[in-house]
């Protein structure tokens, strides 16, 4: 039988500039979409011919038109834009008014004035979170004072977290910003690296470093840490302190025992917002131990001042085969 194709779905574009811009460098963003929804697109002159079954056209001509649309507002197209308007399947309703917090300095932004658009503003960049998990994390990084966000990796659960604490400190909302990870060996032993103990944990402690450097200036981190205004350490250097006006992260959650999770959160000062990331699918610790994460979560979900937020493979934000990846690990596992 010989499937009949609908006429091409045609869009025209104003601006020939901003029109390049949503092909991107020799027309891989069109190439992209052809490849990821089976159609064909033929630019002429400032028009896209878009040619393929109606459903495959309609998803096209709705992504296409988001990006454009970010184009004219002047954000530009950054690497898995594309990757998100496709999974994300329509624009997010507006929030009823009742469900937004109470603005925060230069939380402006967050929100927007139609309570659509979703931008974190840092030094360096504009962040903004792709998915609707993401926004609703978001959401309530700047709602809650007590957040968890639970998921695969990739997810950007402590990308974001470090995006809104740098965001908090630049609007004066909390005066240090503090990131921690529990100094748990991932099949590795620390103890046999050379150096002493900050050249050990420093590798450890990457990621937040390298999320850190994505919002700020090297040498105003630099500067900032020398002020202890920024603190990396891992989480047993946390015990004993009260924190009090701060940001703080607690990074690979799930590798925290039950009583250094208890201690963590407990160092909970006023004025501070605390942030738990983790992906219960990697826990490093020995067996029989359990994680604190798990526990945490099963004690403290009923409080409603404390906010869950739940990531999938559809979340994921690196390269696509990542997504695939986590989906096959998670067909396999047990139960």
């Amino acid at each position: 039988m010989v499937s009949i194709l609908p006429p091409p779905a045609i869009l025209e574009f104003p601006d020939n500039f901003l029109l390049i811009d949503l092909c991107g460098e020799h027309d891989r963003n069109l190439a992209e979409l052809e490849e990821r929804l089976e159609v064909q697109i033929l630019r002429r002159g400032n028009r896209l011919e878009i040619h393929g079954e109606a459903d495959s056209q309609r998803t096209a001509e709705r992504v296409l038109a988001a990006l454009y649309h970010r184009l004219e507002q002047g954000r530009g197209i950054a690497s898995g834009d594309l990757d998100r308007e496709l999974r994300m399947g329509g624009p997010e309703p507006a929030p009823p008014p009742r469900s937004r917090p109470a603005a925060l300095p230069g939380q402006a932004e967050l929100f927007g004035a139609d309570g659509q658009r979703i931008e974190i503003k840092t030094r360096k960049k504009l962040v903004e979170p792709r998915t609707e998990a993401q926004k609703a994390y978001v959401r309530s990084l700047f709602q809650h004072e007590l957040a968890f966000g639970i998921g695969p990796a990739g997810t950007g659960k402590t990308y974001l977290a470090v995006a809104v604490g740098v965001s908090m400190f630049l609007t004066g909302h909390v005066d240090r910003i503090l990131l921690s990870r529990p100094a748990v060996e991932a099949g590795e032993k620390l103890g046999y690296l050379p150096g002493d103990m900050k050249e050990k944990v420093d590798p450890y402690m990457q990621p937040l470093y390298d999320a850190l450097g994505d919002f700020l200036p090297g040498k105003q981190v630099q500067k900032m840490m020398e002020e202890k205004v920024i603190e990396i350490a891992p989480l047993a250097f946390m015990r004993g302190r009260t924190l009090s006006r701060s940001f703080v992260v607690l990074d690979e959650a799930q590798n925290a025992t039950t009583m250094q999770m208890k201690m963590f959160l407990t160092r909970l000062g006023e004025g501070s917002r605390m942030v738990i990331t983790g992906d219960r699918t990697q826990v490093d610790l020995p067996r029989g131990i359990s994680s604190g994460l798990s526990d945490a979560e099963r004690l403290l979900k009923a409080i409603p001042e404390i906010s869950f937020n739940y990531f999938t493979s559809k979340d994921v934000v690196r390269h696509p085969l990542v997504a695939a990846i986590i989906e096959a690990y998670d067909a396999d596992a047990p139960g």
